[in-house]
C-alpha cells in the first residue's frame, strides 16, 4: 500500500505525518509541487509483458500526461531481485540529488521509495503498483529501490539529457532508514 511520511529533516525518527490515503498524498505532495495519482490499466498487464503491451494498457493516462506535459519520450523499465547489477543500480540514486526536469514514474508492478528534501522536510513516498509521482525539476531527492529490487515503471523524459542526476554533496539520505520491502 501506498505511503507517505513527513520528517523534519534533521529528526528521521521521528514522522511528523503518516498517511496511506492516497487523496491526502497528493494533497500534502501538490503542496510542495509533487505530483500523486492512481491509474488503472485499461486491461489486464501479464507478467513479463512486452513495453508496448505495458503503454498500451495506460494509453490514456500516458497520452493526457504528455500533452499536459510536453514529454518526448515514454518507456519501460523492469528490474528483478535477480538482475546481477542490482547492487550497482540501487546505488545510482540512493544519495541526494535532482534533475533538470521533472522526474515522472508510474509503477506497473512492484514498489520503489521516494524522499523528496524540501526545506527543512523530508517527503518519504513509497510508491506501489497504479502509483505515478511527479518530482519537480530541482526538487532535491534519493530513491531506494530495496536490497531485492521489484518493480515495473513507466518513465516519462522530456529531453535526453535532462534526467542526469546532479549530485548536492549532502548525507542527508544516509541519515534516513533505507527501503525495506515488508
Amino acid at each position: 500500500m501506498s505511503r507517505l511520511r513527513i520528517f523534519a529533516d534533521d529528526a528521521p525518527d521521528t514522522p511528523l505525518l503518516v498517511t496511506q490515503d492516497g487523496d491526502e498524498i497528493a494533497r500534502e505532495l501538490a503542496k510542495i509541487g509533487a505530483g500523486f495519482e492512481r491509474w488503472r490499466a485499461s486491461r489486464p498487464v501479464e507478467p513479463g509483458a512486452s513495453q508496448e503491451e505495458v503503454i498500451a494498457a495506460y494509453k490514456a493516462d500516458i497520452d493526457r500526461l504528455v500533452a499536459e506535459r510536453g514529454f518526448n519520450s515514454v518507456d519501460v523499465i523492469s528490474i528483478a531481485p535477480d538482475n546481477p547489477n542490482k547492487d550497482a543500480l540501487r546505488s545510482k540514486f540512493l544519495d541526494e540529488h535532482f534533475h533538470q526536469e521533472d522526474e515522472v514514474r508510474f509503477f506497473v508492478a512492484g514498489s520503489g521509495l521516494f524522499t523528496l528534501h524540501v526545506g527543512d522536510k523530508v517527503y518519504e513516498i513509497e510508491c506501489v503498483k497504479d502509483d505515478l509521482i511527479s518530482v519537480p525539476d530541482g526538487t532535491t531527492h534519493w530513491f531506494d529501490m530495496g536490497p531485492e529490487p521489484y518493480f515495473v515503471a513507466i518513465r516519462f523524459f522530456q529531453k535526453p539529457d535532462g534526467w542526469v542526476g546532479h549530485f548536492t554533496g549532502s548525507d542527508i539520505a544516509r541519515k534516513f532508514p533505507r527501503y525495506e520491502r515488508a
